[in-house]
């Protein structure tokens, strides 16, 4: 099966910026520095789609990805990454006004996929978004990325303590194992986005 494409279609750095959805959409949650840009390349094949950034902290907007392949198409939307500390409270804030605007009665939101990294049990900020996720029912997986850095044993108990630190019983939300580098999980997430949108 060809895989879908996509293009950066709107960035958003205001909440007055947000356009009316369209299409549906797919939003794309986690800390900074957490793989985020990586994933998304990985997902289509590219190296250059999302920006990389040794930079923690560097997307300070919502980013709508054109995805193209998958029904009548949808938009991938990255939200700016949580949790970094080396940035002024009032930037923080202005993300966190970002964030919450879109989220809050965006009608055409589908799901979202939750970034976090499979090396490190999740902080009280990604608990926080699963919690939000419980709360408003919004399907999601949870995409658990730099496995590779990971031998096999150790990769399995660390899937566990994801689960374990974000409340996820077995029947929950799907927790794939992920790589931007060596391409485990993409066809995975597709699945699940292609049943999703």
């Amino acid at each position: 099966m060809a895989r879908p494409s996509a293009r950066l279609e709107l960035v958003c750095r205001r909440p007055e910026e947000i356009p009316p959805g369209t299409l549906p959409e797919v939003a794309l949650v986690g800390r900074s520095n957490v793989g985020k840009s990586a994933f998304i390349n990985a997902l289509f094949g590219r190296k250059d789609l999302a920006p990389v950034s040794g930079r923690p902290g560097k997307t300070r907007a919502l980013m709508f990805y054109r995805v193209e392949g998958v029904g009548r198409g949808f938009y991938l939307v990255d939200l700016p990454g949580y949790g970094y500390a080396r940035v002024s409270g009032a930037v923080r804030a202005a993300w966190g006004e970002l964030i919450e605007a879109y989220l809050h009665d965006r009608p055409g939101l589908a799901g979202l996929v939750h970034v976090v990294d499979v090396r490190h049990p999740p902080t009280a900020d990604d608990r926080e978004m699963m919690a939000w996720m419980r709360h408003f029912a919004v399907p999601h997986l949870v995409a658990a990325t730099k496995s590779d850095k990971l031998g096999k044993s150790r990769l399995a108990s660390h899937l566990d303590a994801v689960r374990a630190g974000l409340g996820l019983p077995e029947a929950a939300a799907p927790v794939i194992s992920f790589s931007a580098r060596t391409g485990a999980g993409v066809e995975a997430v597709w699945r699940w986005l292609r049943e999703l949108v």
